[in-house]
């Protein structure tokens, strides 16, 4: 994507972001691969009146165009894009329900077939490193190597998707089943769905939604 493009769309994710209270304060960050890198909020950024303006062009090794700073969590993002090429967008937030299983220390298990969108029969958790670190950087995108998404321990949740609005909408659905998983706990012990009943699901969604060109 053009980096003008770029700007316009991590601006619009990070409000729509806002908006929704998964993105509270700087507590979180938007990027778009562009042609010479990627576009992404800057640091301290807040979403609410993000314009393309504020949104920050650099290369994936940390030069950045202009004076700005960009956000600390920047070089989770380039790990991220240098490994997943079919990454076009990467949302990283403290959404509190993914936040509050991550402070558990524990990964999404599968409870509920919707959570083989995010590339397999959970969503693994990363173990806690300090924030914007390189370290950091290496073990996220470790943890997404099969994965579209994970959580981050004692943190938060970072995923990435084709598009932007793709990673909007897996945004909100990651939290809402971390969210239905946490109530299911507090009621009980969540039964899981067996691997044969995940890939039942997964084959399943093959043919799930509009259908394109039949």
């Amino acid at each position: 994507m053009k980096t003008a493009d770029a700007r316009v769309a991590v601006a619009a994710a990070y409000r729509d972001l806002g908006r929704m209270g998964l993105i509270v304060g700087s507590s979180g960050n938007v990027s778009v691969r562009t042609r010479k890198g990627m576009a992404i909020t800057p640091s301290g950024g807040d979403p609410d009146g993000a314009e393309p303006a504020d949104i920050v062009a650099m290369a994936l090794d940390g030069t950045v165009s202009g004076n700005a700073t960009p956000s600390s969590e920047w070089s989770m993002h380039a790990a991220i894009y240098k490994m997943k090429p079919e990454a076009a967008c990467i949302v990283h937030a403290h959404a509190d329900a993914c936040t509050a299983l991550a402070c558990l220390n524990e990964g999404l298990p599968g409870f509920h077939y919707m959570v083989v969108r995010f590339g397999g029969n959970d969503v693994p958790c990363a173990p806690y490193v300090t924030f914007g670190t390189p370290a950091l950087a290496d073990l996220a995108a470790e943890t997404l190597t099969s994965r579209t998404a994970c959580l981050l321990a004692n943190h938060g949740m970072i995923l990435h998707a084709s598009g932007v609005a793709a990673a909007v909408s897996d945004a909100v659905l990651l939290e809402s089943l971390c969210r239905q998983y946490l109530l299911a706990r507090s009621a009980g012990t969540p039964r899981l769905l067996t691997d044969a009943e995940m890939a039942a699901a997964r084959e399943r969604f093959k043919t799930y939604g509009p259908a394109r060109g039949r």
